[in-house]
């Protein structure tokens, strides 16, 4: 008689029997599920599986269509497996980066041994497209890591070699595409034919592989400008390659050899130097006759705004300029005003919980030189208050405004634009784990605000993880279309800080129970973290933006 697993199935709640060592495909076809959008992946007992996994034991799986994010990662290592496969085809010798997220795509280099052309990339799609036609399988192969390293030493991928030798793992999956050969951290899809939705064009100097709309992922992500973000991403992976430090397998070497000290300190001048830099640009708009009234600082949560603001105001400082902050929090609407969101809640992240008209009278008040008494908003009793705090603007003195809107052009509307000065910060992850693998710039946010909500908010992993969809989908509605309106993006991400951030973030993670729905994605991000060589923060100085949020800084907040 044949053995039988039992199977609870999530999206209907249903138990069934089924064949001992069934992949996730046959249980999915055998609940005869009916999704909007096709399956990618799924959750086995709270933790993510290829569809081509297989099941020996009694397990509880959600089925998982490409609306979730871990579902499109998943189809975006796909379709990358897919675009080396064709590149190295086509050009034997080719070598592909697949470098970070913009414009609603993946910015990838390519190497072939001259510049790439049109056509280059026009062939290279159509053999993907044949690729995908075949309908060929992925084949994922568990080895012992050091097999795995002297297969990617002869196959010339040294970029894996180094993450592999410094992961200290003693077994190592793989996968094979169709006789090549390739290392990707998470799952992939059973099949090339499953790749409906893709396109590759020329982007700069080099292509953009588009993936499909997160929420109808028959349609292909709309192209966004963002210009200069990709300046800043280009800016920061040249300063890399010069420090010989472009993935995470070179910084675990570079650490384990000694030069931990130079990571922090290169690091950390080239961010002070950027914010002198924009300082400086400030005041010599100034000295032009067109002095800036006031900074407007912006970015997603867990940017580091906050120190941002506090650096740029000692720079500012050292120009001969007194900033004076003002806080977009005193400016809620009364309690019973607040808009509210699609499920009922006060929607607190929204343009319009702020009395817009109460700040704009008093942001033209202060800029005609004006005296103002500034509110303060009370959030036990949800009302504004007036404790007689007056401010004036005076000659040198210059306005600070940190938060979610200030790059919102409803927020200032009436302000002129050469008044105002305006600053996008983000972590802008440019360091990746090899040349396949990139890190979500998400990933470094979340892992920051898990460590700072837990030692200073007091809130657990699991609430945290399971607030971030909103907080994200808020970020998406409220800050991102404007990030280019910005006359300075600031890249707060330090190469070394996940490799410092992992031993604040193991134990936080660790503590969420296999049963809460946030344990798939802490089991993710702890495995990620292992790939980092474990960096000690004493080194960090103590006006560092990581101090925002693994404490020891010099700045009160």
């Amino acid at each position: 008689m044949k053995q039988l697993v039992q199977i609870y199935c999530k999206n209907n709640n249903i138990y069934k029997e089924f064949p001992i060592g069934s992949s996730l495909l046959d249980i999915y076809r055998g609940f005869k599920l009916d999704f909007k959008y096709p399956v990618v992946s799924a959750k086995v007992n709270n933790r993510i599986e290829g569809l081509r996994y297989r099941a020996y034991n009694n397990k509880d799986i959600d089925f998982l269509d490409a609306t979730n994010s871990s579902a499109m990662r998943t189809y975006v290592r796909s379709l990358s497996f897919v675009l080396y496969k064709a590149i190295t085809e086509l050009f034997p010798e080719g070598k592909l980066f697949v470098e970070h997220p913009v414009s609603k795509g993946y910015f990838c280099n390519i190497e072939i041994g001259r510049e790439v052309q049109i056509d280059d990339i026009a062939l290279i799609k159509v053999r993907m497209q044949e690729i995908i036609d075949q309908d060929l399988p992925f084949y994922r192969k568990e080895v012992r890591t050091t097999d795995a390293i002297a297969l990617f030493e002869e196959e010339g991928m040294h970029d894996k070699v180094k993450l592999l030798k410094t992961s200290g793992a003693i077994y190592t999956y793989y996968y094979e595409l169709g006789g090549t050969k390739d290392y990707y951290y998470g799952s992939l899809l059973p099949s090339t034919g499953a790749l409906k939705v893709f396109d590759l064009i020329k982007y700069y100097d080099g292509v953009l592989l588009r993936i499909p709309n997160r929420d109808n992922p028959f349609e292909i992500a709309e192209l966004t400008k963002q210009e200069k973000m990709f300046s800043v991403f280009k800016e920061y992976l040249s300063w890399q390659r010069i420090m010989g430090v472009r993935t995470v397998g070179d910084m675990n070497i570079a650490s384990k050899n000694g030069h931990t000290t130079d990571l922090i300190n290169v690091a950390e001048a080239l961010q002070e130097k950027k914010i002198a830099q924009i300082a400086d640009e400030i005041h010599c708009r100034g000295k032009k006759g067109k002095p800036v009234r006031a900074v407007l600082i912006s970015g997603p949560s867990s940017s580091g705004k906050t120190t941002f603001s506090k650096r740029l105001s000692i720079q500012l400082m050292t120009n001969g300029l007194k900033p004076v902050a003002i806080s977009l929090d005193n400016y809620f609407v009364e309690r019973d005003e607040t808009p509210k969101d699609e499920n009922g809640d006060f929607d607190y992240e929204s343009l319009y919980a702020l009395d817009l008209e109460l700040f704009d009278q008093h942001l033209q008040a202060l800029i005609r030189g004006e005296k103002v008494e500034l509110p303060s908003f009370n959030f036990q009793t949800g009302k504004k208050e007036y404790k007689g705090d007056t401010l004036q603007l005076k000659e040198n003195m210059i306005l600070i405004l940190e938060g979610i809107h200030a790059l919102n052009p409803s927020l200032t509307e009436h302000i002129k634009r050469e008044d105002k000065y305006m600053v996008y910060v983000s972590a802008l992850t440019t360091i990746s784990l090899d040349d396949h693998n990139w890190i979500p710039t998400t990933d470094n946010r979340l892992l920051r605000r898990i460590v700072r909500d837990y030692n200073y908010r007091g809130y657990s992993a699991e609430e945290t993880i399971s607030r971030w969809k909103s907080v994200r989908a808020g970020e998406d509605k409220w800050i991102f279309p404007y990030q280019e309106n910005a006359d300075a993006m600031f890249n707060s991400a330090l190469i070394f800080e996940l490799a410092v951030i992992r031993r604040y973030a193991e134990p936080i993670l660790m503590c969420v129970p296999q049963s809460d729905p946030a344990y798939s994605e802490a089991y993710r991000l702890l495995k990620f973290l292992n790939f980092f060589y474990p960096i000690q923060d004493k080194q960090i100085p103590p006006t560092s933006l990581l101090r925002e949020f693994l404490g020891g800084s010099s700045f009160e907040y």
